[in-house]
Formats: structure tokens, sequence, C-alpha cells
């Protein structure tokens, strides 16, 4: 095996980290799992995940290589799976910046046998014979939940053949490399060398560019392991020296207190043994950022005595003492050491402190001026930033001095209650429940009201559940259909059943199923119901297909309403229809559509910030339009130009499911799990 490993311009982008670990077996049990390779990048990194990257491959490589008795694709699951946890636990404790951001390869190889993954916008290739084959073409990957968090998903397994070569690279470089990829495919032997001369003759792009190239070589030969960074030499193994333990990031090493404390808590282990065992000693002070070192010490030659369970020979007493005191020596500089460094710590966060003060007496001074609506933007902009600010600041400095701690909290206080007057935000401590289904009655999915009454109803089971909204008395109404969506019109109420199914409720009383026409290759996912029109949401096609009334139950052939030339709803989540129609896309911006045609796109900008609105509604007559956001547990009500008019949230909000307002815009009715809760607005 034969590894190459180049880091183009890693200073390039400060919130750009990346990085490739590559574990080669150490032992006899590791090598019946062959070696494992990790490849990563952070975009829009911050201070707090600085060293994710490591965590996250520490936390793979440990599980890999923790029971040789799997084999190495059941490792590398097991490995990813706690990779999963990891990500889970950063994630529930309130940090997920890096969400979006991360960018992952796996790949483990015993012989010719490979296993792998990857996330994020990373590319795997296989070079055999000249050809280059995208490999992760074949990977499919399920759709990200919040909780419990899955990032890695399938593994791909294969053989390969001698002289192929696995080749990972990292977003930036996939075009670049798109013309280096032949060239690369069609050295034989690959080598360092050859590799550089074809980058020099990109150089003009690849020094502009940053990111991560890695290459893994099925050679017979085991050969080392290069690194560069390009267009740099590779290092040469160092004998040991004590001027190497003195430079400048070898010093810093042994001064970190936390290797210290470890290094004192080992040696306390092993001084109470009954001799020193030389090598577990020298582990004490093996400095795990030095450069590779040859060790050649020579210890007195004397004789010492053997312990019958020591099978290594005893460390001569004073070298041993020698050493303790070395030790010593190393705790009591990095203690001033470490005094030095939390003194400047300290300025440099006092000073980031001061910055975000300004920040908020600036957006208070803007929040005066209530009857500007750009200076209260500029303020709203300037308060999130100085939250975020501060919120890195607390998780940073933990360790700060009561006062400033006091002061830090009391500043964030002022900015959250700033924003939530600015945003209109209300909390509910306890939102006023009208109802809760007994799950062995019925379990509901969807929520709509009409008239003075609630339903309940769901795809998945059949059944209407209705709940009279003035005696909260509940029942279910027996029919052996199940519904998607719901919608009411003309005094009625319509109930739709894939795949083109409608069910009339009127007066409480079920009326009649019609069946309507539909367009070919389009599937309907949500719809609306305006003045006697229905507007169907086909996600697939982003087309919105229309359906006119026409007297006694009947109703026109489908039509394409959206022009031809407009834009489409591809993979929109809802519709709503009032005047215009609103449609609810993918990256939650709000589309206005009018006869047909795209008239605007609204993208808000509120606090707290915003995840993943589920579905929009809207009421005739009224200029509002609410929207539903479960991540955040809570309702949020903006006029047709995306100002926010109200915002609602619960802790109790835990698992919303669903939303209906009644006719009047007045009352919101929340389905949470099997509670039913009201908002009055």
């Amino acid at each position: 095996m034969q590894v190459f490993e180049f880091h183009f311009n890693p200073k390039v982008k400060p919130d750009l980290i990346f990085n490739g670990f590559c574990f080669e077996p150490q032992n006899i049990y590791e090598k019946r799992l062959g070696g494992l390779y990790l490849a990563g990048a952070l975009k829009g990194v911050l201070p707090q995940n600085i060293h994710l990257l490591e965590h996250l491959t520490q936390t793979i490589k440990q599980q890999y290589y923790k029971n040789s008795l799997r084999n190495p694709s059941k490792a590398l699951q097991e490995g990813l799976k706690l990779g999963n946890t990891f990500l889970e636990n950063i994630s529930k404790k309130g940090d997920v910046s890096w969400l979006g951001n991360l960018s992952f390869a796996a790949i483990s190889l015993k012989n010719f046998e490979l296993n792998f993954t990857k996330t994020g916008e990373i590319k795997i290739y296989l070079l055999r014979g000249g050809q280059v084959i995208d490999i992760d073409k074949r990977l499919k990957f399920e759709e990200l939940e919040p909780y419990p968090l899955k990032i890695f998903g399938n593994i791909i397994s294969g053989k390969l053949a001698e002289d192929d070569i696995i080749l990972v690279l990292t977003e930036e470089l996939l075009i670049p490399f798109q013309k280096l990829l032949t060239e690369i495919a069609a050295l034989t032997p690959l080598n360092e060398r050859d590799l550089k001369e074809i980058f020099k003759k990109r150089e003009e792009v690849l020094s502009k560019i940053s990111g991560l190239c890695l290459l893994i070589s099925l050679t017979k030969a085991a050969l080392p392991r290069k690194k560069e960074m390009i267009l740099g030499s590779r290092r040469p193994v160092k004998e040991f020296a004590f001027k190497n333990i003195f430079s400048t990031s070898a010093f810093l090493s042994i001064f970190n207190p936390t290797l210290i404390l470890r290094r004192v808590s080992r040696l306390r282990k092993l001084i109470k043994k009954p001799a020193f065992n030389a090598s577990a000693l020298l582990s004490i002070f093996k400095m795990p950022h030095l450069p590779s070192f040859r060790f050649n010490l020579k210890f007195n030659s004397r004789k010492t005595k053997r312990t019958p369970s020591s099978s290594s020979p005893s460390l001569p007493r004073t070298e041993a003492r020698f050493l303790i005191f070395i030790l010593v020596l190393v705790l009591i500089v990095g203690f001033f050491f470490s005094k030095r460094e939390e003194k400047i710590n300290l300025k440099i966060y006092q000073e980031t402190f001061r910055q975000i003060q300004q920040k908020t007496n600036e957006a208070e001074g803007y929040l005066i001026l209530k009857d500007n609506p750009l200076l209260q933007e500029r303020a709203n902009s300037l308060l999130k930033e100085s939250q975020n600010n501060i919120l890195n600041l607390i998780k940073i400095y933990s360790q700060a001095p009561q006062g400033f701690k006091n002061q830090i909290t009391e500043l964030e206080n002022k900015i959250s209650n700033s924003l939530f007057s600015l945003n209109k935000l209300t909390e509910i401590q306890d939102p006023k429940l009208i109802f809760e289904v007994n799950p062995r009655e019925f379990i509901p999915q969807k929520i709509i009201a009409e008239n003075n009454n609630i339903y309940l109803f769901s795809p998945y089971a059949p059944n209407l559940f209705k709940i009279n909204d003035r005696t909260k008395e509940g029942a279910i109404m027996p029919i052996d259909k199940k519904f998607n969506a719901a919608a009411v019109s003309n005094g009625s109420l319509l109930l739709f059943s894939k795949p083109n199914g409608f069910t009339i409720l009127k007066d409480g009383q079920f009326q009649q199923t019609i069946t309507i026409l539909t367009l070919p290759d389009y599937t309907y996912n949500d719809f609306s119901s305006h003045q006697s029109n229905l507007y169907f949401l086909d996600e697939k096609n982003g087309q919105i297909i229309k359906y006119s009334y026409l007297g006694n139950s009947d109703w026109s052939p489908p039509e394409a309403w959206l022009f031809p030339s407009t834009k489409k709803a591809i993979e929109a989540k809802s519709i709503a229809v009032a005047g215009s129609v609103w449609i609810l896309n993918k990256d939650n911006s709000i589309s206005r559509y009018y006869a047909g045609q795209l008239q605007e796109t609204l993208k808000l900008n509120i606090f707290p910030v915003l995840k993943d609105f589920s579905k929009i509604m809207a009421v005739s007559g009224l200029s509002y339009l609410y929207l539903l956001e479960p991540q955040e547990k809570r309702m949020v009500i903006i006029n047709r130009t995306g100002e926010i008019i109200r915002q609602f949230r619960s802790a109790k909000f835990n698992n919303l499911l669903d939303f209906s307002v009644s006719e009047n815009g007045k009352t919101i009715y929340l389905l949470n799990g099997l509670k039913v809760y009201e908002i009055l607005f």
C-alpha cells in the first residue's frame, strides 16, 4: 500500500479546515481488520469546532479497531455508528453549525477488499488501467432526521486489483481535477515526482483553491505514506536530539497542560509497581505533536534485578530519578505557561466582549426609531450577530472568572430580550389544551378546522375523528378511507385520498365520494381551495394543477396553471391560496404566484434562526400567512410582504405535526402528537 496526501493552500480560507487520517495496522490484531483511511473537510468553522475532524476521526478509529474478531465491513459500520452518535451529541448541546458544512469519507482496505462510505461534497474515484470510475455514485443516503441524527449511511463493498488507485477529493478540487484525473490514472507506477509534475501544469488554478487530495495505491510493496503541503517537500525522519525537543512546535507540545496532567497520572500508577518498566516510563514522555523520532538512548549497562512479572528490563534508579526530576520541572514551567496563556486569553475575550457591547449599543440606538423599517431591520441583524458571538464566547471561555461570567450572562439576556421584542416572539408557558386523543381509538397525523368543529385524520389509518370546539367532546366518524389532505370549500369539507379521490363532508355527514381526472406522470402531495377552485401542488414537476367547480359535484378537467416560461416550484413543501398562490419552497423561502406567473419570492430573516418550515396556510379575506416550524416549536404569522406579525412558541410544542386556522383567522389549532392546543391570535 502506498499513500499520498496533498494539502492545497490550507490557509487560503480561514473558515475551512480539511485533513486526511491514515491508520495502518500496528499489531497482529489490527492486521485482521486492515487499514483505515479517513478524509474530511469542514466549511464555516466556528472556534468550538476547530478540532471536530480530529475528534470524529479518533471516535471512528477506536471503535473500528476495538474488536478484531469482526470483519472489516462490520468494524467500519460500528465505527460510523459511533461517529453518528458523536455528532448527534454535539447537536443536542445546541451546536449545529457543522450540519450541511461537513464532508467526510471513510475507507477500509484489507488485502484487496474495499469498504467505504461518505457524506457531503467529497468524491471518491477508482483509477484502474487508465480509466476513471466514479464509485461513490452507488451510495444512496437516507433522508436526514434531526434526532436521532444519522450522517453516515450505507456502506459499499467491493474487490480491488493490484495497481488500483483510490482517489479522494474535497469539494473545491473537484472541478480543477476533472482535467487531471486521466493523467493521474495513466501513471504506472504512481509516484510523487510525476504527481507534482502534473500539479505544476495547473499551478495557476490550484494556487487559488484550498482542498485535500488523498491517493491510495494498491501496490505489493509497503511504501511509506507521503504527506505534502503543496508544493512543499517531504520531511525526512529525524534522529532524536534535544534541539528537536526545544523546537517551537515540540516545546509547545511538552508544556501543554492537558498532556502534563495525563503524564502525572500515568507516572503515579507506574511508580507504585515493584520495578520501573523502561518502555512504559518512556511512553509517558512521548509527545504526539513531535516529528517522527527514532530513539537511540543508551542506559547504564549495570545489571538490575527483574521482577517475575516483568518481561522487559527495569530502568536503573538513577535514570528514573532523573526522569522524575525532568517531569517535575516540566510541570512547574507548564504551570507558569498556562497562567500566562490564561491572562492573554482573558484580554482577548474581554476585547471581544467589548466589541459585542458596541454592536448591542448601536442596535439599541436604531430601535428608538421605530417608524423606520430599514433601521429596525439593521438593529435586528446587529442583535442576531451579537447573540451568535456571545454564545460562542460562552462556549469557548467556560473557565472565565465569575465576575466576567456574570457580565457575559447579563449581556446575553439583554440581547435575547431585545430580539424577542423586535421579532414579536411570545413564549407560552402553559398553552390551552382543548383535547387529547386516546391512542387506542385513533392516532392522528393531520388537522382541519371547519365551522365549529375540528377534524383529525391520517394517511395511514381509516376513519375521521371529530372534536366539537364548543363542547370539547370527540368521537370517531367511521369510514373505510384514508385521507392525505383536506380543505374547506363552499361550506363543505373536501377530504382528499391519493391518487385522485374526494370525499365530501357537509353538515357533519359524509355526502359522496367523487373521482377527478389527473394529468399523466403527476403526483399530488398538497392542495388548497379558493373561490370554488382547487389548486394541487405537484412537488415532482413543480407544477400547480387547477380544477374549476362546474356544479352538481362535477369538476373541470385538470389544467396546468403555471405558464411554461415561469419558474416551477420543484420540491416545494406546501401550498396556500388566498388571492395569490403561495408556495413554501424547499429552502424555506415563500414564492407568490399570480395568474400563472411568479411574482416575487420572500426570504424571512427572523429570530430564533429559521430552520425548517413544514406548512403554510392562508385565510381568504385576511392579509396574513401562517407558518409552522416544528424544530423551533413555534407558529409564525407574517403579512404578505414578509413582515413578522406574531410568533408563538412553547416548550410543550414538542411534537408538532400539523395546524389549522379558524375562518376568521383568530384561532390557531395545533396538533401536537395526540394533543390539540389552541392559540388565540
